[in-house]
C-alpha cells in the first residue's frame, strides 16, 4: 500500500450514534459584537500598506486631495476679491490646490495643465531623492558614531583593549589617575556595543569628577590592526591588553599583542602593561609584547596573593588599599639633590611620605634597603605618598625612641612553632601553586573534601569551583554561608581566606570580620592601572608579590614601643627601622580600615590591638602569633 494512505485525513462525517452539538443559543453568550470603525480603519490600512508603494502614494494623494480641494474652494468662495465667474473661481481654486500640493498651479489649454504638473512632480521627485539621501547620510553618519567606527584623535591617553569583569575596575583606576591632569583621556577598544560600554562606565566618570577627563568607547576587535589603528594606540602614553571572559582569553591577547606590533611597530616606545589569566601562557605573550612590555600572571599573582592572606590574616584590605589610587599609593620620584644621602637619612627627611626603597638606573628595586645604603646618580626613590606631587625633604630633629624599640624583640615560644595547619576546600588550577605556596612559607595545606567544624586554632582557605564552571563563585558563596552557620551554632570561628573570581559578588559573601575576600580580577587590575602610569613599579610590586625578597606584614604595634606608649607615627618609622623594616602605617585596633601614610607628626596611645603595617623580608613570613584580624 501506498505511504501516502497513512496520512489520509480523518472524515469529518460523524460516526453513527455519535452526538452533534447543538449550535450556540442566542443570546449575550452567543452574540458577536461588530467591529469598531477604528478597527476595521486599522485593518484596511494593514492591507493597502502590503500592496507596495504605489497604492501607499495615489491613497496619499487622494487623501490629500480631499482635504485641499474642499478647503481651497471653501477660501475662495468667501473670499470678496475673488473672481465673479464660475471659471474664474475654479481656476483660483485650482491654483490654490497647485500651490499647495506643489503642482504648479497652472491655468490655460489641458496640455500645459499637464506640462505644468509633470513639471512639479519631477521637481517633487528630485527634492525628495536629495532630502532622502541628505537623511540617509547623516543617519548613516550617527549610526557609525553611535556604534563606535570613528578614529580617536588623542595623544597622551591610556588605552584599555579587551573587555572583562576586571575592565570597570581598571577603568575606575586610570579616571582617578587622570583626574589629577588638566585634560586627559581614558578610550577603551572592545567588541562590544559602544552604548552598552559608555551605560557601564560613564558612573565612573561621575563618580571620578569627569570634568578634567574623557571616556571615550569605540567598538571593534582588539586583533584586528584596522580597529587598532582606530585608536591611536602609537601616540598611547600607556596601552593596557586585558584577557576576555572567554575560554580561549589567552590566545586572545597574544593575538591582540602581535596586532599591537603590527600597528605600533618597535621603533616606537609605548608602555604596554598585558595579563593572561594562566602561567604557562606568560612566556608566549611576552614574546608577542616585545622588550619592554610587562606581562602579568592572573593565576600566579592570586595564588600568591591567596599565600600571604592566608600567613597574615586582614592582609587583603591592606593591599587593595595599597593598590589602588584612593588614598595614598607608590610613586617613584628622582631628586637630584638626595644622592649620597642614605636610606635611613631619607627615610627620616621625608615629611609627608613614607620612604619604602630605591629604583637603580637598571630598573631594578630595592625596597627595604638596609640602612646605611646610599641613593647614587641616576637612582629614584619609591614613596607612599597621597598622589604624585614631590614629597617635602626636610631635616628634623631626632625623634626619641623608647628603649625596647632599640633591639628586636626576643622570639616568643609561639614564633618558633613548626608550621601550621591550612584546610583547603574547594579545588581549581590555583590549589597547586598555593599548597606549594605555603609550603615555602613553613605551613602545611590539606585538602577537606568533608566540612569541617569551626576551630580558632586552623585556619581555612576556600578557592572557588572547579576549572570551566560557569560560575565559580557560586561554590564560595555556598561554603561561606555554611561556615558562619556552623559558627553561630558552635560560638567558634576560624580564620578564613576566600577566593572570589568576580567583583560584584564581594558585597554577596556572607563574610564576617575574620574573612579575607581576595578578588583576584580586581587586584590584577589595580596592579595593572599602578604599572600603566608608573612603570618602575612592575619590578617593585613583582618582588612584593614574589615568593622571595620583600613583603607587606602586619605586626604588633608592641613590638617596637611598649603598650601604653604615647608617641608619633614617626618614632614607630624610625623603630621599624632599626629592626629592618619599612613602615607604610597602622591599623588601629577598634578598626578593620587601615591607615597608610599617615600624618607623622600625629601622636596616639599605641596599644597591644594596634597593628603597624610594614616592609620586610619574606623570610620572616612564619607563622605569626594568634589571628591579628
Amino acid at each position: 500500500m501506498r505511504k501516502e494512505l497513512d496520512h489520509r485525513v480523518p472524515s469529518q462525517r460523524p460516526s453513527p450514534g455519535a452526538e452533534i452539538p447543538a449550535p450556540p443559543a442566542p443570546g449575550p453568550t452567543g452574540h458577536r459584537a461588530a467591529p469598531l470603525l477604528r478597527d476595521r480603519t486599522r485593518y484596511w490600512v494593514d492591507r493597502t500598506v502590503v500592496k507596495g508603494m504605489t497604492a501607499v502614494a495615489g491613497w496619499l494623494a487622494l487623501a490629500c486631495l480631499a482635504v485641499v480641494a474642499p478647503a481651497s474652494a471653501l477660501l475662495v468662495w468667501t473670499d470678496s476679491r475673488s473672481p465673479d465667474t464660475l471659471q474664474g473661481k475654479v481656476e483660483t481654486v485650482w491654483r490654490t490646490v497647485g500651490q499647495t500640493l506643489r503642482l504648479g498651479g497652472e491655468v490655460g489649454p489641458p496640455l500645459r495643465i499637464v506640462l505644468s504638473v509633470l513639471l512639479a512632480l519631477v521637481s517633487l521627485l528630485y527634492v525628495s531623492t536629495l532630502v532622502g539621501l541628505v537623511t540617509t547620510a547623516i543617519t548613516d553618519r550617527l549610526t557609525e558614531l553611535q556604534r563606535g567606527q570613528s578614529t580617536v584623535v588623542e595623544r597622551g591617553h591610556s588605552l584599555v583593549l579587551g573587555w572583562s569583569e576586571q575592565t570597570p575596575t581598571l577603568v575606575a583606576e586610570l579616571l582617578a589617575a587622570h583626574a589629577q591632569r588638566r585634560s586627559s583621556a581614558v578610550v577603551v577598544l572592545a567588541d562590544r556595543d559602544k552604548l552598552d560600554m559608555e551605560r557601564e562606565l560613564r558612573p565612573l566618570l561621575v563618580a571620578a569628577g569627569g570634568r578634567r577627563v574623557r571616556l571615550l568607547c569605540r567598538r571593534g576587535r582588539p586583533a584586528d590592526p584596522a580597529a587598532l589603528a582606530r585608536v591611536s594606540p602609537a601616540a598611547a602614553a600607556a596601552v593596557v591588553v586585558l584577557p576576555p571572559d572567554t575560554p580561549e582569553a589567552d590566545t586572545q591577547v597574544v593575538k591582540t599583542l602581535l596586532a599591537l606590533r603590527a600597528v605600533v611597530g618597535d621603533a616606537r616606545a609605548v608602555r604596554v602593561v598585558a595579563a593572561v589569566r594562566q602561567t604557562r601562557h606568560v612566556a608566549t605573550a611576552r614574546l608577542a609584547a616585545g622588550p619592554g612590555a610587562v606581562v602579568l600572571d592572573v593565576d600566579g599573582i592570586t595564588a600568591r596573593i591567596l599565600v600571604q592572606c592566608l600567613v597574615e590574616p586582614g592582609l587583603s584590605r591592606v593591599l587593595e588599599d595599597l593598590l589602588d589610587f584612593a588614598g595614598a599609593e607608590l610613586h617613584v620620584h628622582r631628586v637630584p639633590g638626595l644622592v649620597g644621602r642614605t636610606f635611613a637619612e631619607l627615610r627620616a627627611a621625608c615629611a609627608d611620605a613614607c620612604v619604602v626603597g630605591l629604583v637603580r638606573p637598571d630598573g631594578s628595586p630595592l625596597l627595604n634597603p638596609p640602612p646605611r645604603t646610599a641613593l647614587g646618580p641616576g637612582d629614584a626613590v619609591v614613596v607612599l605618598a597621597q598622589d604624585d606631587t614631590p614629597p617635602t625633604w626636610t631635616t628634623p630633629p631626632a625623634t626619641p625612641l623608647p628603649r625596647s624599640a632599640c633591639a628586636p624583640p626576643a622570639p616568643s615560644p609561639d614564633d618558633r612553632t613548626p608550621a601550621r595547619r591550612v584546610l583547603v576546600l574547594g579545588w581549581n588550577r590555583l590549589g597547586p601553586d598555593v599548597v606549594d605556596g605555603l609550603a615555602r612559607n613553613g605551613w602545611e595545606a590539606v585538602r577537606q573534601t568533608t566540612f569541617p567544624a569551626p576551630d580558632p586554632s586552623r585556619r581555612l582557605l576556600v578557592l572557588g569551583g572547579p576549572d570551566g564552571h560557569l560560575d565559580p563563585d557560586e561554590y564560595t558563596l555556598v561554603t561561606l554561608l555554611r561556615l558562619r552557620a556552623a559558627e553561630r551554632e558552635s560560638g567558634h570561628r576560624s580564620p578564613t581566606v576566600a577566593e572570589l573570581t568576580d567583583a560584584r559578588h564581594q558585597p554577596l559573601a556572607p563574610a564576617g570580620p575574620h574573612t579575607d575576600l581576595v578578588v583576584g580580577g580586581r587586584l590584577v587590575g589595580l596592579l595593572m592601572s599602578q604599572v600603566s602610569q608608573t612603570a618602575e613599579l612592575a619590578a617593585a610590586f613583582d618582588e612584593l608579590f614574589s615568593p622571595v625578597g620583600n613583603a607587606v606584614r602586619l605586626r604588633p604595634a608592641t613590638d617596637y614601643v611598649p603598650a601604653g606608649t604615647e608617641t608619633s607615627f614617626a618614632a614607630l618609622v624610625e623603630a621599624a627601622g632599626l629592626q629592618g623594616a619599612t613602615a607604610l602605617g597602622y591599623r588601629p585596633g577598634d578598626s578593620r580600615i587601615p591607615l597608610l601614610n599617615p600624618p607623622k607628626t600625629a601622636v596616639r596611645c599605641w596599644t597591644p590591638e594596634d597593628v603597624l603595617i610594614v616592609v620586610t623580608a619574606s623570610a620572616t613570613l612564619q607563622p605569626t602569633r594568634g589571628d591579628r584580624m
